[in-house]
């Protein structure tokens, strides 16, 4: 059974206004919808049929907000050399590596041949394009300076990409190395450390508590090493559960994180640079301020600050001064709130946003340095702990047969 906002690609045959035959493909939601759709782009339907998955076919490739990005940013690009939006998105689609977002962009030229505007198009696809990306578009086109919107979602899209990149950067290697790090120490007690066992028996000599004790973890570790994967795959299980399902766990995950040296550091500075580019991208667009700031909202990345703007707009919809409702929150630092009253009271709050989040990202990148340069000797030493404590401990009863002799 397909989701809810599955899109299906149907074979069809039919005839066209000037009634000869034609036929084609269409991505739609049900065989009802991509009817109705050929009929309003003046097709007669004579059959149509999902198309078939190929038995052993290729995995299909992921649409990934670095599609999106890309797509906005070559969109802009051709809308400003004059090239017209439908041949754009023909360009583009049939152009694209990625065979899942090219079929996407092909059914959002069809629904713009159909009649649509774009904005409506890519409303009809929430998983790929939020309500800041479709509210942007429609204002483009009400005003008329659709290239222009599209050239801000892309700058907005692309300073996003590279954000969460560094987040991620900053997250992942350390994360990464402490894998390996315990995969090898498991491979050292499940197939070394017997090893070296077998040749202390044959010495007949008490060994060292620290010898004795790596033993034991040896002969516990293979006799329970399933148990220990049984642990770490229902933790694993029980955390993306509780993630998905849990408003109240994700408020205590993201309130941890936030806590924790540096680390916490980079995921607020970021989630405030995030802020501020979304509320200016959408203020430069003209989106009312109640109106965007659900979208920034969204775009924060951290319930707490989620639920801090939530809480602005609020405030501002009952007639208070933005500076004044994020004072409140007590979530931004007096920088952001001083930059924002200015930005009031000049009428450039949109320019003054800007200039936050290029500090907040710059900011970013040097907290994300920082770690990097302060990871690699802690974890140099923990390896050296992990191994090294282990080969210490096999060597050690070798040593004290040395000095007897």
């Amino acid at each position: 059974m397909a989701k809810q906002d599955e899109q299906i690609e149907f074979n069809w045959d039919g005839f066209d206004k000037q009634n000869k035959k034609t036929k084609g493909t269409i991505m739609a939601k049900s065989e009802v919808i991509a009817r109705t759709e050929l009929r309003r782009m003046g097709i007669r339907v004579v059959g149509i049929k999902r198309k078939a998955k190929p038995l052993f076919g290729a995995k299909v490739q992921k649409i990934t907000s670095a599609d999106i990005a890309i797509f906005a940013r070559q969109l802009a690009t051709m809308l400003e050399a004059g090239v017209p939006l439908v041949q754009s998105f023909d360009i583009i689609g049939r152009g694209h590596d990625n065979p899942s977002m090219a079929e996407l962009l092909l059914a959002i030229k069809a629904d713009i041949e159909g009649g649509d505007t774009m904005a409506q198009a890519l409303a009809k696809r929430p998983i790929y394009f939020d309500d800041l990306f479709c509210n942007l578009v429609a204002a483009g086109e009400h005003a008329g300076v659709l290239e222009t919107l599209l050239d801000k979602i892309a700058t907005y899209k692309e300073k996003t990409e590279s954000i969460k990149k560094k987040v991620k950067k900053a997250l992942t290697y350390p994360v990464a190395v402490l894998v390996v790090a315990f995969i090898v120490t498991a491979i050292l007690l499940i197939f070394v450390v017997p090893v070296f066992e077998d040749l202390f028996k044959s010495f007949g000599a008490d060994l060292p508590a620290f010898t004795q004790f790596v033993i034991g973890l040896s002969a516990w570790v293979q006799e329970w090493w399933w148990a220990v994967l049984l642990v770490i795959g229902g933790g694993g299980y029980t955390f993306v559960y509780f993630k998905k399902r849990s408003q109240a766990f994700n408020h205590f995950l993201d309130r941890t994180l936030l806590k924790i040296p540096v680390v916490g550091m980079i995921l607020e500075k970021s989630a405030i640079a995030r802020f501020a580019r979304t509320l200016s991208t959408m203020s430069a667009a003209g989106v009312p301020l109640v109106e965007a700031l659900v979208s920034v909202a969204g775009a924060c990345g951290n319930i707490l600050f989620h639920d801090a703007v939530m809480s602005v707009r609020d405030e501002v919809s009952t007639g208070q001064q933005l500076k004044v409702a994020l004072e409140q929150t007590g979530m931004f630092p007096n920088m952001v709130v001083q930059m924002v009253a200015i930005g009031e009271e000049s009428g450039s709050i949109d320019a003054m946003l800007d200039k936050v989040a290029d500090f907040f990202e710059e900011e970013v990148d040097n907290l994300v340095d920082n770690l990097s340069s302060l990871m690699e000797p802690i974890i140099m030493a923990i390896l050296g702990v992990l191994v090294g404590g282990l080969i210490i401990a096999m060597y050690l009863p070798i040593f004290k047969l040395g000095a007897a002799m």
